[in-house]
């Protein structure tokens, strides 16, 4: 498990758990750091809440209940409980949203006659004032009831939000604006009150300030709308993985008749049925069928993949064409596609070292904010403005001052970015990775199974004067049938539907040389070289020119021979994968130096490296000399990306400064990386890079204007520059700025 948050429990040598929650009622980031504050008070807790996410994930001793961290977030004035997956959740999150809306149609509704008739002079008339005096009352205390409500408990608890600041802020708009209104009129009313000859004018009518309160609600529940619409549409990517699975199962039983079942009831080791156009239910091995399976939902290829009995299988993909039986090998949470919704989840939740800073900031920033409007509104006091604009200057201090933004500026990007490479076959697991992949100047890779496809194959056929290649394939095949060696394996491969293989008799390994048998009544041989030369058969030119030129590739020779003479050569190596030189090449545009490791021999290692383009290559290395190139690489002050999918490369993949795991590969390498391929396309490494240097950059920007937007804000706001409506206009803008910013990251295309 990884803690992304520090643990002091495990420092000391305790057992963890780890616990989410769902947290309600948080309404901007200072929030999210006051349930973490109270939450990390616990010994041995060490907690992440996440506003944007609306998720708190906890480590802590084992033992620790969720409905112990339940009572101390309600404690501190919200609510949280167990995450729920289920459509209920989501409708519930629909339903705020809706509510929402709601009051923001009846608040605009209202409001927009009366900043008309506020801000446009022709269009008053006598009385206006008592008439927007009315209409803003609802739009305050039903549209706003809300922020009143949050700033209310808040402050019952000894704490401060923004919503405290749109509280504050609006409601002395309007209780100014009453006061002025009332008091303003008690000449013309024949009423008398003693505070009307010391703190009203005589153009006190002129100081109301009904469409800033009613602007202000209007505008931030805009906002709130957006923001809501569009943090739900960041998250989108984790909600299709977690609904992509089947719902249903049609199990084999014992008698051979099939039951549908929910997928819940599924155990491991039970078959079941896949017919053409279903999906496969969870991870398992084919027993019985062959069909073309559509897995771009896992690995993001949209290129079917055939299967078979003994082929594995991934639960949420198609079954295009073929009856299958399936006996399941993973079932609900340890099904490749729920470990994959997990880390995506898990990289949303976590922070990254500026979002911390960002929350540290919130944390203080509105009692500050609060402090600076108080100066402001004496400032303006002493320095005989009047009362009307002293409360203008505070007001607009605390509504423009919200700090939504600084809270919204890194989940929402992690939110957009993770799930968008989900999408496209990389798994993210954390913000960190992220941090860690911007300043990587140096990417060191795997030769087997990385910039190669791993497994064996005949790539070139040389035959001798006077024979047929499929003729010698095929008699190679013959005596390699009986062989489980790699290079055997591949020969009886390439020679499938190449005509009929004749019976082998005799069969008999030649240790550390090859194989003969009797072929049609003739000695046969494949082998080495040296097998041959034992034999006293010679070679001919053209056929060790052939071999001469394999060997100095790094590939392996396998002759032919049978009734005295070499008939042929077979080329065999493992192949380059797909797209490995272009990925390379666009490693190389990126900036990046490229170092191959492998514990090939040096000619082959070579040779590959030539035909990809990488920089330099260390050959012949043991798993521990991996990892003591990557640790050398970073002693010269290289930040490393290591690429690899074997258990010999888990050590150095932990290692580097960025892990990157083939997901084709081993577990040990997966679960050792920082960055998960789903597909055997090192192209996607390059994307991988590319997304989180696009994540980074736009997390940089978020902030950066949030940090810009407050600094220039409040001062203008301080000087009595900004109408409170404006205020609060500007204040919304902001936080939707934040939000759309990092939805551009669902339309990161890969360069190819």
């Amino acid at each position: 498990m990884t803690d992304t948050v520090g643990t002091p429990a495990a420092e000391r040598g305790e057992a963890l758990t780890s616990i989410d929650l769902d947290v309600q009622g948080m309404t901007c980031a200072s929030c999210a750091a006051r349930i973490q504050k109270k939450l990390n008070r616990i010994d041995g807790v060490r907690a992440a809440v996440n506003y944007a996410t609306a998720r708190a994930h906890v480590l802590a001793p084992r033992g620790t209940t969720s409905e112990a961290l339940i009572d101390v977030v309600r404690a501190a004035g919200y609510d949280a409980g167990p995450p729920d997956p289920s459509e209920d959740a989501e409708a519930a999150a629909r339903a705020r949203t809706e509510a929402i809306r709601r009051r923001l149609v009846v608040s605009a509704a209202i409001a927009v006659p009366v900043m008309a008739v506020s801000m446009v002079t022709p269009w008053q008339f006598p009385g206006w004032q008592w008439v927007a005096f009315a209409l803003t009352t609802p739009v305050l205390f039903w549209s706003g009831r809300g922020f009143h409500r949050s700033a209310w408990v808040n402050l019952r608890h000894g704490a401060f939000t923004m919503d405290t600041l749109i509280s504050v802020g609006t409601l002395a708009a309007y209780l100014w604006s009453a006061f002025c209104l009332i008091f303003g009129n008690a000449g013309t009313l024949g009423m008398k009150h003693p505070f009307s000859l010391h703190l009203v004018r005589a153009d006190s009518l002129d100081a109301v300030y009904f469409e800033a309160a009613c602007g202000t609600i209007t505008f931030i529940l805009l906002g709130r709308w957006i923001e809501a619409r569009s943090r739900s549409e960041a998250g989108s990517a984790l909600r299709e993985l977690l609904t992509m699975g089947a719902r249903a199962v049609h199990v084999l039983d014992d008698d051979g008749t099939e039951t549908t079942r929910p997928i819940e009831a599924l155990r491991v080791g039970q078959c079941f049925v896949v017919r053409p156009g279903e999906k496969i239910a969870s991870d398992g091995e084919v027993v019985e069928g062959a069909s073309a399976i559509d897995a771009h939902v896992i690995t993001g290829e949209s290129v079917p993949v055939d299967v078979g009995p003994g082929d594995r299988v991934v639960g949420a993909t198609l079954n295009t064409n073929g009856r299958l039986v399936v006996r399941a090998t993973a079932v609900g949470a340890d099904t490749q596609l729920s470990q994959i919704a997990h880390l995506v989840e898990q990289a949303q939740t976590g922070k990254s070292n500026a979002q911390r800073l960002a929350d540290r900031i919130a944390s203080v920033f509105v009692p500050v904010v609060i402090v600076l409007a108080l100066l402001a509104f004496c400032a303006w006091l002493v320095a005989g403005a009047g009362v009307g604009f002293a409360i203008t200057a505070g007001v607009s201090v605390l509504i423009i001052s919200c700090p939504c933004a600084l809270g919204l500026a890194t989940p929402t990007a992690l939110l957009a970015g993770t799930g968008r490479g989900a999408q496209l076959g990389v798994v993210i697991r954390g913000p960190e990775a992220l941090e860690r992949a911007r300043a990587i100047d140096t990417v060191v890779m795997d030769k087997t199974g990385t910039l190669t496809r791993g497994e064996m194959s005949v790539q070139r056929i040389t035959a001798a004067p006077g024979e047929d290649e499929d003729r010698v394939l095929v008699a190679a095949a013959a005596l390699e049938a009986g062989s489980e060696h790699p290079i055997a394996r591949a020969v009886v491969a390439r020679a499938a539907g190449r005509g009929p293989a004749p019976a082998a008799g005799d069969f008999r390994v030649v240790p550390g040389r090859g194989v003969r048998a009797v072929l049609d009544g003739a000695d046969a041989l494949v082998g080495s070289a040296a097998l041959m030369s034992d034999e006293g058969l010679e070679v001919p030119d053209v056929l060790t020119a052939a071999a001469v030129a394999a060997s100095d590739r790094g590939a392996t020779v396998v002759l032919v021979a049978w009734d005295g003479a070499v008939r042929g050569v077979l080329t065999v190596s493992d192949e380059l994968a797909d797209n490995s030189a272009r990925a390379v090449g666009r490693l190389h545009a990126l900036g990046l130096r490229t170092v191959m490791l492998t514990g090939d021999n040096e000619r082959a290692a070579r040779h590959v490296a030539a035909l990809v383009g990488i920089d330099e290559v260390h050959a012949q290395v043991l798993p521990e000399e991996k990892l003591a190139v990557v640790d050398g690489l970073r002693a010269e002050g290289h930040r490393v990306a290591m690429i690899g999918d074997g258990v010999n490369d888990a050590a150095a993949l932990a290692a580097a400064d960025l892990g990157i795991a083939m997901g084709t590969g081993t577990d040990a390498a997966i679960a050792a990386g920082d960055l998960t391929l789903m597909r055997h396309d090192l192209m996607l490494a390059v994307d991988a890079i590319a997304l989180s240097r696009a994540t980074l950059r736009i997390i940089r920007g978020n902030l950066f204007w949030a940090f810009f937007y407050n600094v220039c804000a409040i001062p203008i706001a301080a000087f009595g520059l900004l109408n409170p409506m404006i205020a609060g206009a500007a204040m919304a803008f902001s936080s939707v700025f934040v939000v759309t910013n990092s939805l551009r990251l669902r339309g990161f295309r890969p360069v190819r």
